[in-house]
């Protein structure tokens, strides 16, 4: 990966303008936050340039109002927690460009926090129109982004503004910056991914490039069931992509030539119905019944994969094994997750994961604060996981 230029790198900024490019694409339930997870990620950045004297001007986003204000998706309903999370007050600007982002950035005084309205209310944010970018970088001196989550879009905040203004990963893109690096760029060997999910036809960019990349793939969820039934299988009622056995096969056959071993359950906790604690059974995956569905790899499949955890020096995961949210269908990820968090608390692990089912699944394991690095970036961790280049990132480099 190509150097890039953090906060390590900004010297005298008292009273200098930053802006800020943060992800405030916070769940809301009932008109208040319900998960402060990503504001608390950005709250080093944002305090760290305000105790050196800066004007800190927050740029966010926050749902989908394509271009058009929509007063449910203000980030005036954001403000409160962001107050409350850097216990600092925060000021609030209606718009993000025009007199009313001029006027309240004229009146912040050196150390001051502002957020401004939604980028996305205006339809030259996704567009990344030079317009806008244009409006945008008039309110600032700098430029920081601090919004890996983000940064697979090359919209006027996440990318255009790097053209305009001196550009900076914040604290927490850096973060994710040098995690990424530990879990595939330069990797420790042998390396070990987990893929687990429902479907193989949304990883299918990602499940090719992994296999070039590591040592061993371990692939769970429902998408296992689609490898397994390609090599004639029967899989019963599992949710299973049967049009895709050619992708599956031909995924296989690139992982041999690549020396990457492919790691596939052998056994199945199967049951007749989808819901918690439905009546079920353990059987290998040549014997799964015609009229049941596996919801979770078996105790077999478990200690191979804890075996695979065991002999990796790092490890990526994205996905769960089996149906974690329900029980007793989650046996599996919980098992695989503690042990990897009992071999990165030895030091004998470097362990990376991402992606919103896999927080939630780690959560559930109550190991999230266990492992190297959990990515809370969604799309753009699938997208780096994929050998894709992030427009975010690609224009914070040196060079």
């Amino acid at each position: 990966m190509p150097a890039f230029k953090t906060l390590d790198d900004l010297t005298d900024i008292a009273g200098k303008r930053i802006l800020v490019r943060v992800d405030l694409n916070v769940p809301v339930t009932d008109g208040k936050v319900s998960d402060k997870t990503r504001i608390e990620r950005v709250a080093p950045t944002i305090l760290e340039l305000s105790e050196k004297g800066a004007k800190v001007i927050l740029l966010a986003h926050f749902g989908r109002p394509k271009g058009e204000p929509v007063a449910d998706q203000s980030l005036s309903l954001i403000a409160p927690a962001v107050e409350e999370v850097l216990d600092q007050h925060v000021a609030f600007a209606s718009d993000c460009i025009g007199a009313p982002a001029a006027e309240a950035i004229a009146a912040m005084n050196d150390g001051d926090i502002l957020l401004l309205e939604n980028t996305r209310f205006h339809k030259g944010e996704e567009k990344n129109e030079a317009g806008f970018v244009a409006e945008l970088a008039k309110n600032g001196d700098i430029y920081v982004n601090d919004a890996f989550s983000a940064a697979h879009r090359a919209h006027a905040s996440t990318e255009g503004l790097a053209h305009h203004l001196p550009a900076y990963a914040g604290r927490t893109m850096q973060a994710e910056l040098e995690a990424l690096e530990k879990g595939l760029g330069q990797p420790t060997r042998p390396v070990v991914a987990i893929v687990g999910g429902a479907k193989v036809s949304t990883k299918i960019d990602l499940l090719s490039n992994l296999v070039t990349k590591v040592d061993a793939l371990v692939i769970g969820g429902g998408m296992a069931n689609t490898f397994i039934a390609a090599q004639g299988i029967d899989v019963g009622k599992s949710l299973c992509e049967h049009n895709l056995a050619d992708t599956a096969r031909s995924i296989m056959e690139t992982a041999k030539t690549a020396g990457c071993a492919i790691v596939l359950p052998v056994d199945g906790v199967v049951a007749r119905e989808f819901k918690a604690n439905a009546a079920n059974e353990t059987v290998d995956v040549s014997a799964i019944p015609a009229d049941a569905m596996m919801l979770d790899v078996g105790p077999k499949s478990i200690d191979l994969v804890n075996d695979w955890i065991g002999k990796a020096a790092t490890l990526v995961w994205n996905g769960p094994l089996g149906a974690f949210e329900i029980t007793p269908f989650d046996k599996a990820t919980v098992s695989a997750a503690l042990h990897a968090a009992e071999q990165t608390k030895a030091g004998k692990l470097v362990s990376v994961a991402g992606g919103g089912d896999t927080v939630s699944a780690l959560n559930h394991a109550g190991v999230a604060d266990d492992f190297s690095y959990v990515s809370t970036a969604g799309g753009a961790f699938l997208e780096w996981m994929e050998g894709k280049e992030l427009p975010g990132v690609a224009v914070l480099t040196k060079g």
